[in-house]
């Protein structure tokens, strides 16, 4: 009986065994794996290696933006759009989309400049509540919806200055003032006058 396990185990081993070490016999070399160390490049006489101790310097608190720490508002943004009217007659018809007063108010017109002075109102964007407002606020009405803001966003304005000008066979209007103000009129006014 012991004859027949060694007879058994012994060819099992040795196969196991051969099969094992056969496996890289069936492996081909890469290109990379040929590849050898090549020398270093070296800098031509005469020309020297720029500084890199001043790279990754970190600045102190507060001397990147003189007005951030004293409260001052950002850097005003601009953004704009094309219409295919001339600028007199887009002119013309912001000021009548102005008039509604839904955006905000008009402070001040030059019709010679075309420009505008707006005083935007703060506050949440027109249209309806988002998806999770939506599926898990149902419960809430829109009284309560004005009491969720933000102090701040009640009773103040932001500042924008929209104006047209020409542009190749068309007109170009442009706002500038605070970021939200500014993205409020553009958005407002390329839905109403289906811009580019």
């Amino acid at each position: 009986m012991k004859k027949t396990s060694y007879a058994l185990v012994v060819p099992a081993l040795l196969l196991s065994v051969l099969v094992v070490s056969g496996c890289g016999a069936f492996r081909s070399k890469k290109d990379w794996q040929r590849a050898q160390q090549e020398a270093p490049l070296e800098i031509p006489p005469g020309l020297d290696t720029p500084s890199t101790s001043a790279a990754l310097v970190i600045p102190d608190v507060g001397s990147g933006a003189p007005g951030a720490a004293s409260g001052q508002s950002a850097a005003p943004v601009s953004d704009g759009f094309i219409l295919t009217d001339d600028a007199d007659a887009a002119y013309r018809r912001i000021g009548e989309l102005l008039s509604v007063g839904d955006v905000g108010k008009v402070t001040s017109h030059d019709d010679a400049s075309h420009t505008y002075q707006i005083a935007v109102n703060r506050g949440k964007p027109e249209g309806r509540p988002g998806f999770f407002r939506r599926m898990f606020g149902g419960g809430k009405d829109a009284g309560q919806d004005s009491q969720d803001a933000p102090a701040s966003a009640a009773g103040t304005t932001h500042s924008v200055v929209l104006a047209v000008t020409s542009s190749g066979t068309g007109s170009e209007v442009r706002a500038q003032g605070d970021a939200d103000g500014v993205r409020r009129v553009i958005d407002a006014l390329k839905s109403r006058m289906g811009s580019k």
